[in-house]
């Protein structure tokens, strides 16, 4: 898994080489709407797509389950993702679509998805299998997604900002931080929160506390969890450390926000970090807090005595799903 997050930031350079030649005709009209199909680590994409391109001109929905949702029709662009390709859920969309005869694309190593798409003459982006698990190849996934709706006209072509980040963050440079931060962590529950324009990274780390650290762990945002969540510090029972995602280019109000709960939060016995989310631009950013929660999240595992590549207890819920 160590090897995974070194090279991390240059699964996005090679997510454009794997993509750039996929090409889908769009309707009469244009496409009016996206449909991202995956489960896990594989619906983390769509996540990544609209907190890095937030003023997309047309919506994009992400759909965790069978089938295609509702707002799926003949001028929709179906995407499904499954990293091994036999995602029985995903599958399950992509046979949908190739039934309806709408227009569809897939990203996965191999799998299922691979012979559908070659029964059916439908495209496919095909990423390396050196990511360990479904979630070690969100650069993968997220730059070749990207690429395919730059080819397709629905997004500007974000292919040099893409490779600007394979060059410029270097993980290295956070494992000595990440480790600080991993020790705080040891028998506490992480509570990761951002603003709204970030929630997806929130989302991300915490999921990365459940499956690479085999622990609990939650996520909210500003200026929302001032609403209703944060009246739960009025009785706050646990072990709770809250860590604080932060962009300086955030609202104001927001960024006083933050402060003025991690104050009440402390006063309550929690402890609570603030992790400054930096780069030159939208996706630096989220790639380098990316970095540093997969490093976070390896160490704490490693504090536990846990291998945080494995998730044995999903394998073993799908194998009594099948009974």
């Amino acid at each position: 898994m160590r090897e995974v997050i070194l090279s991390f930031p240059k699964q996005f350079e090679k997510g454009i080489e794997i993509a750039k030649d996929i090409k889908i005709d769009a309707p009469s009209g244009g496409f009016e709407n996206i449909i991202i199909c995956g489960l896990g680590g594989s619906a983390l994409p769509s996540n990544i797509l609209t907190a890095y391109i937030p003023d997309l001109k047309i919506p994009v929905y992400s759909h965790r389950n069978y089938g295609l949702p509702s707002q799926a029709n003949g001028k929709s662009l179906i995407v499904c993702i499954s990293y091994s390709g036999n995602t029985e859920e995903t599958i399950s969309a992509y046979e949908d679509a190739i039934k309806k005869g709408f227009k569809v694309v897939a990203i996965a190593t191999g799998g299922k998805l691979q012979e559908i798409a070659k029964d059916n003459n439908t495209p496919i982006a095909i990423i390396p299998q050196d990511a360990l698990q479904p979630r070690f190849a969100l650069g993968y996934q997220s730059s070749a997604l990207i690429t395919i709706l730059s080819n397709v006209g629905i997004i500007k072509n974000k292919a040099e900002q893409m490779r600007e980040v394979a060059q410029v963050i270097d993980p290295l440079q956070l494992e000595d931080q990440a480790k600080k931060i991993a020790k705080k962590l040891v028998d506490k529950i992480p509570v990761v929160y951002t603003t709204d324009n970030f929630k997806a990274i929130a989302r991300i780390w915490k999921i990365k506390f459940n499956e690479n650290s085999k622990i609990m762990a939650f996520f909210n945002y500003f200026p929302e969890l001032n609403h209703n969540e944060m009246v739960g510090l009025t009785n706050l029972k646990g072990n709770f450390h809250f860590i604080i995602l932060r962009d300086n280019e955030a609202h104001e109000r927001n960024l006083k926000r933050l402060e003025l709960f991690a104050d009440l939060a402390k006063e309550k016995g929690a402890s609570v970090d603030f992790i400054e989310m930096t780069g030159n631009n939208t996706l630096e950013k989220m790639v380098h807090t990316l970095v540093l929660g997969e490093w976070v999240t390896y160490f704490l595992a490693l504090e536990y005595g846990q291998d945080p590549v494995p998730v044995k207890i999903v394998e073993e819920f799908k194998k009594r799903l099948k009974e």
